[in-house]
């Protein structure tokens, strides 16, 4: 949950902020003066900070000036009980997330507080991705790992249409690296001078990402303090990929289509239309024509974004790429570590890595192998350094065991979140990295099947 410093010299106001935002869940701390407050900072580490602007040594706008210096993506709320439009500009200049008036509803802070943290989180993933492709070296392309006929023959179809610039619809099981495939299209086109932005459909509310997606003017929602361009602006020039493309609410499908077709965007609370220059690459693990029939994905909007269908097989269909795959995410491992170690399996660890059906895919197998590389002090990952998931063979039942009927996708997806989840005693976190889901998704697929 996101931790909230919240800075105040009235006892009574710090003393109620801290039990209005623990009761909603977050992690709070507190203090009275603006000078401990920037000493919290590099101990508590928090999302949000929530500061009154008139207090003795430090002020408000002081705290704000130097959170800005050493941690400029911290969301600093400002709070006054003496507002003016002067001061207000001035906080709103200096880059305050928002300029709250006292008295203020506890609603309207509580939800200030949420923004801020998520605005926070996507800042990171935004950061990270910039990381990711700063990694790519000077240009040079990278071909995704593997040589099974199927895969093969999906790799040579992405490289025919790359230089094209036709929308391309990835799917395939979570975990499959369909966001390693969008991105090794994005670097053999035209457009790879271009960003390579994306956005996951399924981790954020759909205020934020429709926000996020198309942008939004000053004043059109609660926290909307400046204009800002939308991810599909952004990626001007270069590539957008929409993963998760099918948990997307319906709302935002017609904007999506009508994005796709006109080829601009209306920013949220705006009424004229941006251009957009950006090609789409989309990815799901939805069977979107079984969506189409159930009604619950427009028709139109999926045949524009299926142009160009690419599937990946999952890795059980690949046997023979687990050696390959094995051996290029140890070398990944060797070189982060400055090459002191060149990380290699056992035979038998090998053979267990063979004989496990990997419901999680090529992800579940990276993580796997991230896992025995920390806990193995030499260069040979052995068996004990393996997740025990791994290492117990698992029987297939009998033919008389299974079900008499085939079951529907929620059921096989309910029982196989079920049994990630169980795999990995209860730890919601890392079922959803296994399951290739943000946290959130797999919070909301929870609720909806009802495990506890």
């Amino acid at each position: 949950m996101s931790r909230i410093l919240i800075v105040d010299d009235e006892t009574a106001i710090l003393e109620t902020l801290q039990i209005l935002l623990r009761r909603e869940g977050f992690t709070v701390t507190a203090t009275q003066s603006g000078r401990e407050a920037l000493e919290l900072l590099d101990e508590f580490r928090p999302d949000v900070v929530v500061s009154d602007i008139r207090m003795p040594g430090v002020s408000g706008l002081d705290l704000l000036a130097a959170i800005r210096e050493r941690d400029p993506d911290l969301p600093v709320i400002l709070m006054t009980a003496q507002a003016s439009l002067q001061s207000a500009m001035q906080a709103v200049n200096q880059g305050a997330f928002y300029y709250l008036q006292k008295p203020f509803g506890n609603d309207e802070l509580v939800a200030l507080c949420r923004r801020a943290s998520e605005t926070r989180t996507l800042k990171a993933e935004n950061r990270a991705l910039r990381r990711a492709i700063g990694r790519r070296d000077d240009g040079n392309v990278r071909r995704p790992v593997g040589k099974n006929r199927a895969f093969l023959e999906v790799l040579k179809l992405a490289e025919t249409v790359a230089p094209a610039d036709s929308t391309v619809l990835i799917t395939g099981e979570s975990g499959t690296g369909k966001e390693v495939l969008a991105r090794y299209i994005h670097s053999l086109s035209e457009r790879a001078n271009g960003p390579f932005v994306s956005i996951n459909c399924g981790a954020l509310p759909e205020n934020l990402l429709e926000s996020e997606l198309f942008g939004h003017v000053k004043g059109s929602f609660t926290g909307a303090v400046r204009d800002r361009d939308g991810l599909l602006v952004a990626a001007g020039g270069g590539t957008f990929f929409l993963d998760e493309v099918g948990e997307m609410p319906p709302s935002l499908q017609v904007k999506l289509l009508r994005a796709l077709q006109e080829r601009e965007v209306v920013p949220v609370g705006a009424t004229e239309p941006i251009a957009i220059d950006v090609r789409i690459i989309a990815a799901t693990n939805r069977d979107l024509e079984g969506e189409v029939r159930r009604g619950a994905f427009r028709s139109d909007l999926y045949y524009r974004l299926n142009v160009i269908s690419l599937h990946l097989p999952p890795l059980r269909e690949r046997a023979t790429d687990i050696p390959l795959l094995a051996e290029h995410f140890l070398q990944v491992f060797s070189e982060r570590e400055g090459g002191k170690r060149r990380l290699r399996l056992s035979e038998a660890a090998l053979e267990c890595l063979k004989r496990y059906d990997w419901p999680g895919n090529t992800r579940e197998l990276e993580n796997a192998l991230e896992r025995a590389a920390v806990l193995t002090r030499g260069e040979v990952i052995d068996v004990d350094a393996l997740p025990a998931r791994i290492v117990e063979e698992r029987p297939q039942p009998l033919v008389d065991e299974r079900p008499p009927e085939n079951p529907t996708l929620e059921v096989i997806e309910r029982a196989y979140i079920f049994w990630v989840l169980q795999s990995e005693g209860g730890n919601k976190a890392r079922a959803a990295e296994v399951l290739g889901i943000d946290p959130s998704t797999l919070y909301r697929k929870l609720n909806r099947y009802g495990i506890g």
